[in-house]
């Protein structure tokens, strides 16, 4: 197979320097056709991209860089497959048996991606085949790390890349109904956007130098038959808090009950060192008890201590995406003492693994990644006989993109014999929202959900997020973000006012509960 790259010679970029895709565990190389198009750049682009790499990305390089010259590879042939990213006509001489372009908001070339993401929000992207007019594929990324233009740029070209090696395969693709943002591809002036996103920025850091950003905390509540899954939104009893020592944070709960006590699992994550490890506290019939207690840490962040009872045991599937696996530990002693035994899955960052038995199989879903682009937009499933493996990639992999409905937010739930689980909307950024997405197909070979309701914060959960849900009995867990001044910065308005306007800070560093309301 002989892939063509047909890209813009004015606008040459970092990303199109890609060497080869890896399709179907080989890697193919690409050659790269360089045309010229009538298409008019924005002015002073580069000189804004150039700010942007300095203020926001720290004078790192980003695939959005200019080449400063234009890279000539030596021709394999005439290719099979020709990937145009221009908005130039189609060659109509050209001989290739698949004609790929991507579109963006429906949109073809770079400044139509530029002008998606100076309307306000990164474009949906559409793979289409123009020898047949169809769409092999279409996604909306998440822009959790997409900083700026620029970094909208790269965001979007990498996930446009992860999209190709899948439709070359041969895989079956499940396209999406993805609706595109309303805004049009004429030209806009890029410099206020910018300079927005530069003092944005800057107004960021001196966030980050007075608090903790960002700053998880777990909600609680005895939800008895009001829980969220039953009614679809926030509201039944009111929420508590999990109070954590200030310069920590708590996130992604999961209750369990074992040998006859319930304890909540979560992240638990020191500021001081950026890492985090798995702790519990134990709860009874009122709440929380006892202390917060560390039960499992390794070199490595962990977060997202899925948890499940097979074969008489209890077992933990951490998320452990710093260390690009999936590992398994079995509980040794409740509820403090984990032993690995083994790795499920390995060489592949998948995020929040959640687990789930249907018609005979356990399924695995997890939020993947494959080095770049979002973290929280594209979801591969893997399905095998047993919980130990041998897991399976799903014949669709990656099933989706989808920033609003792909990564895990917690444990399934079966209700009246129908699958759900929910998901993260990511739509207004990492954790913003949750919904509940019903599975309609579950099989190796097909996947289909659709989300039923969209929980936010508000009155009833004045946390900032909102990114996990879980149940054990009557207890119902949520998870969410909140201001949290550092302690010196406390410290020195302390001494500049009233000692009374700051005395909360002391019942946040206990681990007790608090109403929210």
């Amino acid at each position: 197979m002989i892939i063509e790259f047909r890209c813009d010679r004015a606008q040459p970029r970092l990303w199109m320097c890609r060497e080869s895709l890896r399709v179907n565990d080989q890697d193919i190389p690409v050659q790269i056709a360089w045309t010229t198009t009538p298409e008019p750049r924005p002015a002073g682009l580069d000189m804004l991209f150039e700010l942007e790499r300095i203020v926001l990305r720290k004078g790192k390089t980003s695939g959005a860089d200019r080449l400063k010259t234009v890279p000539e590879r030596p021709r394999a042939g005439d290719p099979d497959v020709v990937i145009d990213f221009t908005s130039a006509a189609r060659d109509p001489d050209c001989s290739a048996k698949l004609y790929l372009r991507p579109r963006f908001n429906g949109h073809t070339g770079e400044s139509a991606l530029l002008s998606a993401i100076l309307a306000g929000d990164l474009p949906v992207i559409e793979i289409v085949n123009e020898l047949d007019g169809s769409v092999m594929d279409r996604g909306h990324p998440s822009a959790e790390i997409a900083a700026g233009l620029s970094g909208g740029l790269e965001t979007v070209m990498a996930r446009t890349l992860s999209m190709l090696p899948p439709i070359l395969s041969g895989a079956p693709r499940l396209v999406p109904q993805l609706a595109a943002p309303a805004n049009d591809s004429a030209p806009r002036n890029p410099a206020p956007f910018v300079v927005r996103g530069v003092a944005a920025s800057i107004a960021k850091e001196i966030y980050r130098l007075c608090c903790h950003a960002p700053h998880w905390h777990v909600g609680w509540r005895f939800a008895g038959n009001t829980d969220i899954w039953r009614t679809g939104d926030l509201s039944g009893p009111a929420w508590n808090v999990l109070g954590d020592p200030g310069n920590h944070f708590y996130a992604d709960p999961f209750p369990v009950q074992w040998q006859g006590t319930t304890f909540v699992f979560f992240e638990d994550l020191d500021h001081r060192t950026g890492k985090g490890i798995i702790s519990a506290i134990e709860f009874d019939g009122s709440g929380p008890t006892g202390t917060v207690m560390p039960v499992l840490e390794e070199p490595w962040h962990l977060s997202y201590p899925f948890l499940i009872e097979d074969g008489g045991e209890l077992w933990m599937i951490p998320e452990s995406t710093a260390h690009r696996d999936v590992p398994i530990y079995k509980c040794i002693r409740f509820p403090d003492k984990w032993e690995r035994h083994s790795t499920l899955l390995s060489g592949l960052e998948l995020a929040d693994v959640t687990v789930t038995q249907h018609n005979g199989l356990h399924y695995m879903f997890g939020a993947w990644r494959d080095g770049t682009g979002g973290y929280s937009d594209t979801l591969a499933i893997y399905y095998a006989g047993q919980l130990l493996g041998p897991w399976q990639s799903h014949a669709a992999n990656p099933i989706l993109m989808d920033r609003a409905s792909t990564r895990p937010a917690g444990n399934f739930v079966t209700i009246n014999g129908r699958l759900w689980r929910p998901v993260q909307d990511c739509t207004n950024g990492y954790g913003a929202a949750l919904g509940l997405a019903e599975v309609l197909e579950l099989s190796p070979t097909t996947y289909k959900q659709a989300v039923r309701h969209l929980l936010k914060p508000g009155p009833l959960w004045t946390g900032r997020k909102l990114h996990t849900l879980n149940r054990c009995g009557q207890l119902e867990v949520i998870d969410g973000s909140r201001v949290q001044p550092k302690t010196a910065f406390l410290a020195s308005l302390r001494s500049s006012g009233p000692s009374s306007q700051w005395g909360w800070h002391g019942t946040l560093a206990r681990p007790i509960a608090r109403r929210l309301h």
